[in-house]
């Protein structure tokens, strides 16, 4: 469960480049291929070279469909794939408010791992894999999970999101977190004392100054009154919607 190596945009670049010539290839007939062969050879033949080699012949190939696909360049891809990478860290992509608890509370340093679970939580996996966090979806619901992972590939954010079917109580006490995201669901069918289980193991591995986020259950007073007696230590504050509780907030080390 350790990160991933962070890729360059050069990188992801080349890779985009390579898949588009791969797929391109694959949708043509044999004759065809053999035919970009030929007239990559032709070209090749003015030029100085040591070998014709069939690499060298293939790489030719590639340069023909580059620009028989009318690739961009590496400076106007990059362009746009900033353009795209802001755009979807800002929350109202994923129809937030700009100034929802999430996008207030959880705001972890880079290249940091989350842990995302319960129902509906598609679009706050997807919004923190955008800034570049490694998300962790845990439930022991395969439906739940796969929804979040579905949602991850849809947005192009799969390197970014991992799905763990399994229940909270057996997360790894080896990976550190920095913000802990759950709605009620994530506890439904745990005992009282189960749910203080899994908190204080969330609590355990959180590193100092992490976050806990946790949504009410349609204004649910005994939820918030149960997870504020559970964070001692912590600065907690509950925000509410007129009379009724919205969010649990809690940050370790910051009391």
């Amino acid at each position: 469960m350790s990160n991933r190596p962070q890729r360059s945009l050069r990188h992801e670049y080349e890779l985009y480049v390579e898949n588009e010539i791969e797929a391109y290839k694959e949708s043509l007939p044999r004759r065809t291929i053999l035919k970009l062969g030929d007239e990559a050879v032709g070209a090749l033949r003015d030029e100085p070279q040591l070998a014709l080699t069939e690499l060298v012949v293939w790489e030719e190939v590639d340069r023909i469909i580059f620009k028989r696909l009318r690739l961009v360049s590496y400076e106007t891809w990059r362009r746009k794939r900033l353009k795209d990478q802001r755009e979807r860290q800002r929350p109202e992509h994923w129809g937030f408010a700009p100034d929802c608890a999430l996008a207030r509370e959880v705001r972890p340093p880079a290249e940091s791992n989350v842990l995302v679970s319960g129902d509906d939580n598609e679009r706050v996996a997807c919004y923190l894999a955008a800034h570049g966090y490694e998300v962790f979806a845990v439930g022991s619901e395969r439906g739940v999970v796969q929804r979040i992972v579905n949602a991850a590939e849809e947005a192009g954010l799969l390197d970014r999101v991992h799905g763990y079917i399994a229940d909270l109580r057996e997360w790894s006490r080896e990976v550190e977190l920095s913000a802990v995201v759950c709605s009620p669901s994530a506890f439904t069918g745990l005992s009282t004392e189960e749910r203080r289980e899994v908190i204080g193991l969330l609590q355990d591995v959180t590193r100092d100054g992490g976050v806990h986020l946790v949504s009410a259950a349609d204004g649910d007073e005994t939820s918030m009154h149960e997870l504020s007696s559970q964070y001692l230590g912590w600065q907690v504050s509950v925000e509410r919607q007129g009379a009724a509780p919205t969010n649990f907030v809690a940050r370790k080390g910051a009391a």
